[in-house]
This record gives C-alpha cells, sequence and structure tokens, in this order.
C-alpha cells in the first residue's frame, strides 16, 4: 500500500467529480488490501467519503456542482433485478463496489458513479459525517435486523468502528447493551457510550448465560470468526444473531443448540437508503456520535497497520 500521485480523473457519462473532504478507513478496507488477488489493481481504496460536486458527466441529473454528498460501499447496482426493484440493491448480483469493483475515493479527486450518492447536511463535520456512510449504515441495518424489542438485551461483539455505533444504536432503540472486546481500552469506549454492561471476548458466552441469563440477540462486527463462535452460545432460546464482520475462514457452527433452542442467524450487509436518511438525521441531531481520529492521507498505511493489530478505537478519518 503506497501513496501515489494520479491523474486528475474525468467524470465519464453518469458520473461525477467530487473534491474530497474526508474519507475514512473501514475494516473492509484492510480485508480487501489483504486478498490475495483483488478484482481491480491498481486500486484505490476507500468507501466511506464526503465531497462536494465539482463536475458533472453527461446525463446526470441527481446532483449539481456544489451539492454536498457522501460515497458508500454500493457504486451502483443494475436497478431491474428482483433485489434492485424491491428496495434492496446492496444485494444486486451485478452492484460495483467503491474501492473494491470500482475506484475508491480515498484520494483527493475522485470520478464516482452518480446513481448512489447520498446528500449530506451542510452542517454536519465532514470527519464525523464520512463514518455514518458505511460505519453508521451498516451498524443500524445490523441493529434494525436483530428485531429485538425495547428492554430487550444485546450483545454487540467487537467495540471499533461499526460496533460503538451499533451500542448508540440500541441504546435509541431501547435496548440493553453487553459490549465485547479483547480490548479494556475499547469497553472502556463502549461504556462511554452507553454500554450497560462490558465482557472481556475469552469466554464471553460463559459469563453472559451464567451471569445474564444469555442475550436475546447478539451482532457481531468484528472480523472474528471466534466472535461469531462465541456469540451463538451466548444467546438465550429463540435469539437471534447478526453477522455482519468479513472474516476469512470457517466459523463455529453450534448445530444442536442452533436447532433444539430455535437460534436464528443472519446475515447482513449494508443497509436501505431510507436507514442511511436515518443515520445522517440521528448524527446531525448529536443522537449518535463517532468517535474519530484525523490524520492526513499520508498516514494511511500506518493506519492501516494499527487496524490490523486492533489498536484503533473509533474510526480514524483522512481528513483531505
Amino acid at each position: 500500500m503506497t501513496i501515489a500521485d494520479l491523474a486528475m480523473p474525468r467524470p465519464a457519462p453518469g458520473c461525477v467529480l467530487l473534491r474530497m473532504e474526508a474519507c475514512g478507513i473501514c475494516h473492509s478496507d484492510l480485508f480487501i488490501a489483504g486478498m490475495e488477488k483483488p478484482p481491480v489493481l491498481p486500486l484505490v481504496l476507500g468507501h466511506e467519503g464526503i465531497g462536494k460536486v465539482e463536475g458533472l458527466g453527461e446525463d446526470v441529473t441527481s446532483v449539481a456542482v456544489g451539492d454536498r454528498v457522501g460515497v458508500t460501499f454500493l457504486a451502483s447496482s443494475c436497478g431491474a433485478c428482483e433485489w434492485c426493484r424491491t428496495g434492496r440493491e446492496r444485494y444486486c448480483p451485478r452492484q460495483l463496489n467503491s474501492g473494491y469493483t470500482s475506484p475508491g475515493v480515498m484520494a483527493g479527486f475522485v470520478s464516482v458513479p452518480a446513481q448512489c450518492l447520498v446528500r449530506v447536511p451542510k452542517e454536519m463535520s465532514a470527519v464525523e459525517a464520512a463514518p455514518m456512510c458505511c460505519a453508521g449504515w451498516t451498524a443500524y441495518r445490523a441493529v434494525q435486523e436483530a428485531a429485538a424489542r425495547p428492554g430487550a438485551t444485546i450483545a454487540i461483539f467487537g467495540m471499533g468502528g461499526l460496533g460503538h455505533l451499533a451500542v448508540q444504536f440500541a441504546r435509541h432503540a431501547g435496548l440493553r447493551v453487553a459490549a465485547v472486546d479483547v480490548s479494556e481500552a475499547k469497553l472502556a469506549l463502549a461504556r462511554g457510550v452507553g454500554a450497560e454492561i462490558t465482557v472481556m471476548a475469552e469466554n464471553a458466552a460463559r459469563t453472559l448465560q451464567k451471569e445474564y441469563g444469555g442475550m436475546d440477540a447478539a451482532v457481531v462486527v468484528t472480523g472474528s470468526t471466534a466472535a461469531a463462535g462465541q456469540a451463538l452460545r451466548s444467546l438465550k432460546r429463540c435469539g437471534t444473531a447478526v453477522l455482519v464482520g468479513m472474516a476469512h475462514g470457517p466459523a463455529e457452527l453450534p448445530i444442536v443448540d442452533t436447532v433444539l433452542k430455535g437460534i436464528t442467524i443472519r446475515g447482513s450487509f449494508l443497509g436501505t437508503r431510507q436507514d442511511l436518511g436515518e443515520v445522517l438525521h440521528l448524527a446531525a441531531a448529536g443522537i449518535v456520535r463517532p468517535h474519530v481520529e484525523t490524520h492526513p492521507l499520508t498516514d494511511a498505511p500506518a493506519l492501516f497497520e494499527r487496524l490490523g493489530r486492533g489498536e484503533i478505537a473509533g474510526r480514524a478519518v483522512i481528513s483531505f
């Protein structure tokens, strides 16, 4: 991973030229960078960005020059398949993804498809708005997928960029939150944003079962196969596990318990357009606040190394 000078991009038909203000560094970026053979090389990473429209390609009418917009992992979708037609574009089999199968936005100027851009309130700080375009969006949908009623218990496994926001969304939904992580510093952050219970990851399932009677729901936002197994074992009968974090390799699946306890396992990826609007509304109102550390682009390679070691609490954001 290197910092490089690139030619100024020109917006292709259906695309816009953005002058970027900020871009968060997501664990998915690290996952993509660690792939043996990413689909595009060389590749500009980044899919959690805020920028202003500087130029329009042909046939773009959804945004105008000067608009402030957010970029997400969903760069474009086909618009015609059964998933696109039912508001589930994030599952489109022909989608393009920012910083993966389409150029990302961790750069000063970028050309991106206009189709999935979202308008961002002018009063929001770019550094705080950027994480909402992926970490916030994804965490919000994951909590919704848990389908837990107010007063229910929910365990959030992983207190990184997504986890500390998931705690806040769960609290806003009236849930009792248990935060699980390997780092005491990250558990302290979880307590600071509203977690009622904090548990070290080792033997977390046993602790949650023995001391709290098990959880109604569990959301795994860390890329750890061990965390997925712990989450499943932490559930009450008829509980729901929501898997979000990308992990290499298989995870333990306690089949007997899953069957006899009526456990539900769901995968959750990004969210709906309505979800993203709600996330930005909650952030603009100060109901949900990301914990961020701001850096120049030159720090990016070192930040990826820190992220891989689990040393970043909250979100690292590149400010242009």
